[in-house]
């Protein structure tokens, strides 16, 4: 059994220990004092460097584990490999896209993808990529050219410290299906019926998505703040939106105008 420095979040505070690793089970001494094995383990979660652990008796309430790089790296791979998850062997291109440029380096891993609670894995010998279910923005069934030959491949476009990322699995075409059809399920929490926005609202939703401020969608649509502040109301309200900057609109006081008119005396 091997041995690693972490800290652990108990009664919630941090506390400093080592913990044992074995190829089925993580050993925490006290004062957490708990064995957890990794096939009961239903959700891996990745939060810079603290993995959130949640348990088949406890799946509601997380176990948080900090530690450095190298040591999270093994722990992830064990419990990837024994978990309770959808599991599959496969290529995957993580990433491929970012930000609408393609990434001239990327190359095709070879591994599994694993569909936990709340996110996709992708697991290889060289890297582990974690996409939040809430990250993924769509999901298809497309082709890709693969060493010279168009292949049948899913693509998963799913949002990453603010810009959409593009990648792409590739598995035998008797199991491309059904895993399409697993990943449309998993997130299908994020699909809306389609009626709630207007036209006029879509067209908002789009301008902000193309990147534009609130002063060029005020001037390109001629609206004024109050009707644009509606239209964001509404997109916040059903999630699709968030608010990332409050600006204040001023006027002067009586003071403020007595200041600006001995200004322009002088």
């Amino acid at each position: 059994m091997k041995e690693v420095p972490v800290k652990i979040e108990h009664d919630g505070t941090w506390v400093v220990l080592k913990i044992g690793i074995t190829e089925d089970r993580l050993v925490i001494p006290r004062p957490v004092d708990r064995e957890v094995l990794f096939k009961d383990i239903v959700n891996l979660e990745e939060r810079k460097n603290v993995l959130l652990i949640s348990t088949r008796d406890a799946p509601d309430k997380t176990l948080p584990i900090l530690s450095v790089e190298k040591v999270l790296r093994v722990m992830k791979r064990l419990i990837l490999s024994s978990c309770s998850a959808y599991r599959l062997a496969a290529y995957f291109l993580s990433p491929a896209v970012r930000g609408g440029v393609m990434i001239k380096d990327a190359q095709w891993e070879k591994g599994s993808i694993i569909v936990v609670k709340t996110g996709i894995w992708f697991d290889s010998a060289q890297k582990q990529v974690s996409i939040p279910l809430n990250e993924v923005a769509d999901i298809q069934l497309t082709k890709r050219d693969v060493q010279g030959k168009q292949t049948d491949v899913i693509k998963i476009d799913h949002v990453d410290a603010g810009e959409v990322v593009t990648s792409f699995v590739l598995c035998p075409v008797s199991t491309l299906q059904t895993l399409f059809n697993f990943l449309t399920d998993a997130t299908k929490s994020m699909d809306m019926r389609g009626d709630e926005l207007d036209e006029y609202d879509q067209q908002v939703a789009m301008l902000v998505y193309s990147g534009m401020d609130s002063s060029a969608i005020i001037s390109m649509l001629s609206i004024n703040n109050k009707k644009l502040d509606v239209i964001y109301d509404k997109l916040i309200n059903l999630d699709i939106a968030e608010v990332v900057e409050v600006r204040r609109e001023v006027k002067l006081t009586t003071k403020g105008i007595r200041y600006i008119s001995d200004v322009t005396k002088q």
